[in-house]
């Protein structure tokens, strides 16, 4: 690896950890670069500003599976089990809960959630359910981030106790239920 390359990967790394451990307002380029052990111009030198740098460091692909080759009656169940992995598992995501967090106070932060789920989500969903894909998409969004939110940010104790095949028996059941059950009329 290039020393450009290791400088920009040890400027973002620095950024996730201010960004994951506080308020954007409160992180600064000084405070980044200190952390990365360069020269705060070096930040601006790689990422031009703070907001392109917190950009750069929330950008997320969840790398959902394609359900379209999972037996219709377990897509609920691997879509759970492939969000708790990337929540906790080996391909666990360091911008994932500084996305979170920034989201309810960041409007680009907010953004940034908004994509992910209509291009990614929303577009995973609608391979396999085409049929109310928007609605449906959004109630799988309200549990797996109601999931997110209590389990690895407020880290509910309830929540947090509980073992992965435990939530997956809780919950799964639910998001299978958005993907496959006859909706309510509205």
């Amino acid at each position: 690896m290039k020393k450009s390359e290791r400088t920009r990967a040890a400027i973002l790394e620095a950024a996730r950890e201010q960004f994951a451990a506080l308020p954007y307002g409160q992180v600064s380029v000084r405070a980044i670069a200190t952390q990365a052990q360069i020269d705060p111009a070096m930040v601006v030198r790689y990422f031009t500003s703070k907001e392109s740098l917190f950009s750069t460091a929330i950008d997320v692909d969840l790398h959902l599976p394609d359900l379209r080759g999972v037996d219709a009656e377990q897509r609920g169940e691997v879509l759970l089990r492939h969000f708790l992995a990337i929540w906790e598992g080996d391909d666990k995501q360091t911008a994932l809960p500084i996305l979170l967090r920034s989201a309810a106070t960041h409007e680009a932060a907010a953004a940034r959630l908004r994509e992910v789920y209509v291009k990614q989500l929303r577009a995973m969903v609608s391979t396999v359910a085409p049929d109310q894909a928007a609605r449906r998409a959004g109630l799988i969004s309200s549990q797996l981030l109601g999931i997110a939110l209590t389990r690895y940010v407020l880290r509910l104790p309830d929540m947090t106790r509980r073992k992965p095949d435990g939530l997956v028996a809780d919950l799964a059941p639910a998001i299978q239920r958005y993907l496959t059950d006859d909706l309510p009329k509205d």
